[in-house]
C-alpha cells in the first residue's frame, strides 16, 4: 500500500546547470538510503511510463498534487530535474532515463519477494502448460485423462524432446519435460528419476526370426528406431556399435504411435523401452522378445525449473505427470507379466556400459 505524501505543485528545475554523469554518481552515492521512500520510486516509474501526472496518479492511487510533490521530493534527493513539462507532456531528463533502468529491476525484485504465490485451483484454471516428452501413447493418454478429470479448463501443449529441451525448461519456456536417459542436466533444474526398466524387442507373431531367435536373427532383419531428441547416451545403437556389430535400420519414426502398426505388417523388428510400445503391441498381436544383446536398465528423468519448485501450478503439474508415469509403468509391468517373453537361443553379452 502506498503511503500518502503531502500535496504540492510541480516546481521548476532545482538546478540551473544540469549535473554531469560524474556529479550524478557522486550525489547518488551520498544519498542516505534511509531517506528514500519506496513510494517515490513507484511514482517515478508511473510518471516515466505514462508521461502524465494525472495518469500516474490514477495508476498509483493518489491525487495529482501528491504525485507532483513526490516528484519534487525525488528531484531534491537526486539533484536532477528528472522530468519537465514540454508541450503538455512530461519529458524525462537524460539522468531520468538512466535512473529508471536501475529502478525497474529493483521494483520487480521487491514485488517478487513480498507477493505471495498466486493460488492455483486446477478445477477453475484456464492456464496452458507446455510439456516436452517422448510421445509414449499410454502415458500421454493417462496424463490427458487426469487433466480432464481434475482441470477441465487447462490446455496442454505437447512438444517434442530435443537437444535444447533442458535449457528451455531452465528458461521457463517449457514447464516440465521427460528427457532421454543419460541426458546431462543443466544447472537450475530439479527432477525425479523413474524406476529402472529393461528394453524389449517386438515382432509380428509369424515373424521368421522367431524360428531361431538370437543375435543372428536380431541382426538379419531391418529395425524400426525412434529418435528421442537430445539422447547422448544409452541408445540401442550405442550398444550395437560397442559390441562391434552392424544393425540395419529400415525405418526411422518420430512417434511411438506408428511402431506397432508397422511391425505388425512387415518383417521389421523393434527394440524399445516397453512404456512406449507394450500396450499397442498387445493390441496389434505382437510378440515380446528378450533382446539378444545386453543393455543395462534405463531410467527417464522428469525435470522442471528449480526456481519454480514451490509454485502451486508447477507443483500440481509435476504431481500429475509423475503419478501418471507411475500408473502407466505399473500397467506396463502388468502387461509384461501376462505375456510369454521369447528368450534368445544364444545371448551374446557385451561389456557393462552405459549404452542401451
Amino acid at each position: 500500500m502506498l503511503v500518502p505524501c503531502p500535496s504540492g505543485p510541480i516546481t521548476g528545475s532545482p538546478a540551473e546547470r544540469p549535473l554531469s554523469n560524474e556529479e550524478h554518481a557522486g550525489r547518488m552515492n551520498r544519498i542516505n538510503l534511509s531517506r528514500i521512500d519506496l513510494n517515490l520510486l513507484v511514482t517515478f516509474e508511473a510518471l516515466m511510463d505514462l508521461g502524465s501526472v494525472t495518469l500516474a496518479a490514477e495508476r498509483v492511487g493518489r491525487t495529482p498534487s501528491a504525485v507532483s510533490h513526490a516528484l519534487a521530493r525525488l528531484r531534491e534527493q537526486v539533484g536532477d530535474p528528472l522530468m519537465v513539462k514540454v508541450g503538455g507532456r512530461m519529458q524525462p531528463s537524460p539522468f531520468a532515463l538512466s535512473l529508471i533502468e536501475d529502478i525497474r529491476p529493483l521494483l520487480r525484485g521487491i514485488e517478487k519477494v513480498i507477493t505471495p504465490p498466486a493460488a492455483f485451483d486446477p478445477a477453475t484454471s484456464t492456464r496452458t502448460f507446455r510439456l516436452a516428452m517422448p510421445a509414449f501413447p499410454t502415458l500421454v493418454a493417462r496424463i490427458m485423462e487426469r487433466v480432464a478429470q481434475d482441470a477441465p479448463g487447462v490446455e496442454l501443449e505437447w512438444l517434442g524432446v530435443g537437444p535444447l529441451t533442458t535449457n528451455e525448461v531452465r528458461q521457463e519456456r517449457v514447464d516440465i519435460a521427460i528427457v532421454a536417459p543419460g541426458t546431462a542436466l543443466v544447472d537450475g533444474l530439479d527432477g525425479w528419476i523413474s524406476p529402472p526398466t529393461q528394453r524389449l524387442s517386438f515382432a509380428r507373431k509369424d515373424h521368421p526370426a522367431l524360428e531361431n531367435w538370437g543375435m543372428e536373427a536380431w541382426l538379419a532383419y531391418p529395425h524400426v528406431v525412434i529418435g528421442i531428441g537430445g539422447a547422448a547416451r544409452q541408445t540401442v545403437q550405442e550398444a550395437v556399435e560397442r559390441d562391434g556389430l552392424q544393425r540395419r535400420v529400415g525405418a526411422r519414426l518420430s512417434e511411438f504411435a506408428g511402431v506397432a502398426p508397422l511391425l505388425a505388417r512387415s518383417d521389421h523388428l523393434g527394440t524399445f523401452a516397453p512404456i512406449g510400445v507394450a500396450e499397442d503391441a498387445v493390441t496389434f498381436g505382437l510378440v515380446f522378445l528378450e533382446p539378444p544383446i545386453h543393455m543395462p536398465p534405463i531410467r527417464f528423468p522428469i525435470v522442471w525449473n528449480g526456481r519454480l519448485a514451490n509454485d502451486p501450478a508447477i507443483m500440481w503439474l509435476r504431481k500429475t505427470v509423475i503419478e501418471a508415469y507411475e500408473h502407466t509403468a505399473a500397467k506396463i509391468d502388468a502387461i509384461i507379466a501376462s505375456v510369454d517373453i521369447v528368450r534368445p537361443v544364444l545371448r551374446r553379452p557385451v561389456g557393462d556400459t552405459d549404452g542401451g
